[in-house]
């Protein structure tokens, strides 16, 4: 298979701490792979070194098939890089920012004003190109910073905790212009500890605690290491719940949990279950205002994977 990047048993030590010890990591073209894990658990060393910007002390790591120690200078003209926190210079306009990061990647000034009146325009900055950044909300700075990362036209992009301090309406925006990164190709290294996150974006995440990988699979594949799917009924008559538990109990095997809100919930362990339930419900003619199957939240999957939750961690 041909990655986009991939890392092998990547080990990095700082005195006598291990930030690594033997972390892999891999991405296909076109996607997004979200690694997760709380603060201190060895994300951003990872990304730095698949950014060039460490070396590790053990195990190897390439872009496009270039290692980043032997051909660094090659693996930089290939990767976009976003921190934690903006970087722009605040002195300068948006457009100033990006012309001047466009011509230090070699651009013909030409070239650099017009890539970057392209991004404004897709970052939804063109009607702000030409204010100081310094005047700019954390959402916009965020927003210029995501372009800032693309102006090169990178084959791969870390995004390392990109959406640290924005507020759940700047986050979703946030969102959106990550998932068009990928058009035309292009793979993303997504770092969070936002369980929420990883699961809207990313097409394969790593989980990582204390330095190591502890589960890696699609979003779908992981949640199911917390034990499976759940079928919840709430029938419009609250009177009829005894009723649902019992078909819940004889679809599924298993005892109910204890009702709540006038509301029941089994675990099952395949989708058939949820269409035999549908189909008693309807042959008992109990109504409902909501029946779902769902898997687990990937918060109940790290605490079954670690015994406890990102920001408990953090």
């Amino acid at each position: 298979m041909s990655y986009a990047f991939q890392a092998e048993g990547l080990v990095k030590r700082f005195g006598k701490t291990t930030a690594l010890a033997g972390v892999d990591l891999a991405a296909r073209p076109g996607t997004v792979l979200g690694v997760l894990g709380p603060n201190g658990a060895g994300k951003t060393t990872a990304v730095r070194i698949l950014a060039t910007l460490l070396r590790p002390d053990a195990g190897r790591a390439e872009v496009r098939g270039l290692d980043v120690v032997r051909d660094a200078a090659r693996v930089r003209d290939l990767i976009g890089l976003t921190g934690q926190y903006a970087s722009v210079d605040e002195d300068l306009t948006a457009t100033e920012n990006l012309v001047l990061i466009g011509r230090l990647l070699d651009m013909r000034k030409a070239e650099a004003r017009a890539r970057a009146a392209e991004l404004l325009e897709r970052f939804e900055l063109t009607g702000d190109a030409g204010r100081r950044v310094s005047t700019y909300s954390g959402g916009m700075r965020r927003r210029l910073d995501l372009a800032a990362s693309m102006i090169g036209r990178p084959a791969v992009i870390y995004l390392d905790e990109p959406t640290t301090g924005l507020d759940p309406g700047r986050r979703e925006e946030a969102w959106r212009l990550i998932r068009s990164m990928t058009d035309g190709g292009g793979t993303v290294l997504l770092t969070t500890q936002y369980l929420e996150e990883a699961d809207a974006l990313a097409d394969e995440i790593t989980v990582i605690d204390h330095g190591t990988v502890i589960a890696a699979g699609t979003p779908a594949e992981l949640k199911r290491i917390a034990g499976g799917q759940t079928i919840t009924v709430r029938p419009r008559d609250p009177a009829r719940l005894d009723e649902v538990a019992a078909i819940l109990r004889a679809v599924s095997g298993r005892e109910v949990e204890p009702p709540r809100r006038d509301v029941a919930t089994v675990p099952v362990s395949g989708d058939a279950a949820f269409t035999e339930t549908v189909r008693r419900l309807e042959a008992a003619g109990i109504t409902v205002t909501e029946l779902s199957l769902r898997l687990p939240s990937l918060d109940e999957v790290f605490f079954t994977l670690t015994g406890h939750h990102t920001q408990e961690a953090a």
